[in-house]
């Protein structure tokens, strides 16, 4: 029995050192097994922003530059003619003017509002579908308010600004004639075809 007992003494020892061993190199074994899994995550993660990144310029190349509102205009120009007198619109490059200048000419009566604006109701509604309203508007702009269904142009500047608007164009030339004008007046408005 001796034997056997210096056999186990001598043993344990090696069975201790072996599983000790044994942990280390599965630890060992997780901490690369992680390592990795992390270094291929984070380099899927790169590819697919590099890819991403690419895909994006690609769009971007086939796409116009994205441009302020002043600078996103179109050639068309429409005319407003009234007491001999006459003003030129240079319209923006959107759904809501293409609408409004697809029913040119027309002939249309317009009114003081506010002391800031004239305005004129459409005998029908422009189409609204997927353009976003503004609140920002300046004096001469050429507007559509979708509420109540008018044009309006703004010959004075004024800090209550309504949030359903949709700016059409900006006056070219002729601004001041509608500051002048009082009560109701007729307007023809055309398209300028020079």
């Amino acid at each position: 029995m001796n034997n056997t007992e210096g056999y186990i003494t001598k043993a344990t020892p090696l069975l201790i050192q072996s599983g000790k061993e044994l942990k280390m190199r599965k630890l060992l074994c997780l901490t690369s097994i992680l390592s990795i899994s992390l270094a291929l995550a984070a380099c899927g993660n790169n590819n697919s922003s590099a890819t991403d990144r690419d895909h994006n310029a690609n769009d971007n190349l086939n796409r116009e530059p994205e441009q302020s509102k002043e600078d996103n205009i179109s050639n068309a120009k429409i005319k407003l003619t009234f007491d001999n007198k006459e003003v030129v619109v240079r319209m923006y490059d959107n759904p809501v003017s293409k609408d409004f200048l697809a029913r040119l000419p027309l002939t249309a009566t317009f009114e003081d509002y506010i002391g800031k604006e004239k305005i004129s109701i459409l005998q029908k509604r422009l189409s609204i579908d997927d353009v976003q309203a503004e609140d920002l508007f300046k004096k001469g702009d050429f507007a559509y308010y979708a509420p109540w269904g008018n044009v309006a142009i703004f010959h004075k500047d004024f800090e209550d600004a309504t949030n359903d608007l949709i700016i059409l164009g900006q006056i070219e030339s002729g601004k001041e004639n509608f500051e002048n004008v009082d009560g109701t007046f007729t307007v023809r408005i055309e398209k300028v075809t020079k």
